[in-house]
């Protein structure tokens, strides 16, 4: 192997750079792969537009990946040089009581790959050991395209929240933004036997190409209230289900405007800044309904979507719009930022 690769890296105070960075070596517990495919995805474009105090300066970003072992240490069990990877990147410490009930995702000290270790926007990217021990490496089954592949970890976190809501034959479901991770709700809400699945988003252009991959959703008018919509939608009830899959406070405000008695709300999405003040508890009270949170996903979960697509359960591939080159990291955020584009990914 070369001595140096390119590696796009978080530098502090809101700068993303792309350098040249050591190509890392296995030790005799970890491994390295060679990156195949590696998504960006809604935190990532908030790093490149905003910055965060939660990535440590120096760190390549990236988390969404897909790669082949090129080195293995001695001591790694159950992988070989060449086996194609994906890598949940939320590790716990494997001690703490949430780690303990296997939900390792809520670890008091949770590490992630992209924030504290380096990330997948690299030609090549070292496993550390506690990936392994903890499970987090996942084999790809055969036939997944490795961009379809590098989609598992945002899919699983879609799992993560599904698995609150428990969404049964004939509910109704509304979903905040119409994204990759909206649409994904979506698919994954009808898979589970919805009857309606209605989409809420101000932008119409993004509206409409969810509209176009996703053509049994119901989209409120142009112009028109999203509330109207639902309420025609299902007969003046409300949903049984409201996703809120932006980040967005209002939107927060307005599933428990549109949401039915005894429905479930999720809060997919994390709110930037001031969180405070978008919830009504009297109608979470008097309407009886459950509201909950979600945060990243599980090795296990990012193991059943990988299996789902291997079986061709789920079609990931129709939502990337444009594969990019790692020396094109920048173009593709720029696309993001001015096209709208709905999956972007990073091929080497």
């Amino acid at each position: 192997m070369e001595n140096k690769m390119l590696a796009y890296v978080y530098k502090g105070e809101g700068e993303l750079a792309l350098e040249q960075k050591p190509i890392p070596k296995a030790k005799e517990d970890s491994a390295v792969i060679k990156m195949l495919a590696s998504s960006i995805c809604g935190t990532d474009f908030r790093t490149y537009m905003f910055g965060s105090k939660k990535i440590t300066p120096g760190v390549t970003v990236g988390h969404e990946m897909c790669g082949r072992i090129v080195d293995i240490g001695d001591k790694v069990k159950g992988f070989n040089l060449y086996d194609i990877v994906t890598v949940a990147p939320a590790l716990g410490c494997g001690e703490c009581y949430m780690c303990r009930k296997d939900h390792t995702n809520m670890c008091n000290d949770l590490k992630t790959l992209g924030f504290d270790y380096d990330g997948s926007f690299a030609e090549y990217m070292e496993i550390p050991a506690r990936f392994f021990e903890m499970n987090n490496v996942n084999p790809v089954p055969a036939g997944i395209l490795h961009e379809d592949a590098a989609l598992a970890e945002p899919i699983a976190c879609v799992v993560n929240a599904q698995e609150f809501l428990q969404i049964e034959e004939g509910d109704n479901v509304a979903v905040f933004g119409s994204g990759f991770i909206g649409c994904m709700h979506a698919e994954l809400a009808f898979a589970s036997g919805a009857k309606n699945v209605i989409m809420i988003e101000p932008n119409r252009a993004r509206l409409e190409e969810a509209k176009k991959i996703l053509p049994r959703i119901h989209v409120t008018p142009e112009g028109g209230n999203p509330a109207d919509t639902v309420m025609e939608v299902t007969d003046g009830i409300g949903v049984d289900v409201a996703v809120v899959a932006c980040s967005a406070g209002p939107a927060q405000a307005d599933a428990l405007k549109i949401i039915a008695k005894r429905g479930r709300i999720s809060l997919f999405g994390g709110l930037p800044g001031e969180s405070t003040g978008f919830l009504d508890s009297n109608i979470i009270h008097y309407k009886e309904l459950g509201v909950f949170g979600v945060h990243a996903s599980t090795p296990a979960q990012n193991k059943k979507v990988l299996s789902w697509l291997a079986e061709k359960k789920i079609d990931v591939n129709k939502y990337i719009t444009k594969l990019y080159p790692i020396s094109d990291i920048k173009e593709a955020f720029e696309d993001i930022k001015n096209k709208g584009i709905m999956k972007a990914v990073i091929v080497f």
